[in-house]
């Protein structure tokens, strides 16, 4: 095994990790942004009132973008699976 196949490996999980988790953690943070400013100017208090939405957003994200992060991660995996035989000796 390869120090500099391991950290090839590595940076590649990361991005896959970003490419995959990104989206879903920025309409998070939009629609969490969004209510609060919501709350502010209400002056309504109540703690749960970002759960619903943001449950909304994040499924309405993941029926949009699934498929497109399922394909990020089976090339990422086929890839681990193509080149473990070439470094594992």
């Amino acid at each position: 095994m390869n120090d500099l196949w391991v950290m090839d490996l590595s940076k590649n999980a990361l991005q896959t990790m970003l490419l995959v988790g990104g989206p879903l953690l920025l309409v998070a943070l939009v629609v969490g942004l969004l209510v609060s400013v919501f709350q502010a100017l209400t002056q309504i208090n109540e703690a749960t009132l970002t759960f619903i939405p943001k449950i909304l957003a994040i499924g309405g994200t993941l029926l949009i973008m699934g498929p497109w992060m399922i394909r990020i991660m089976t090339s990422f995996t086929a890839g681990l699976y193509e080149n473990i035989n070439l470094h594992i000796r």
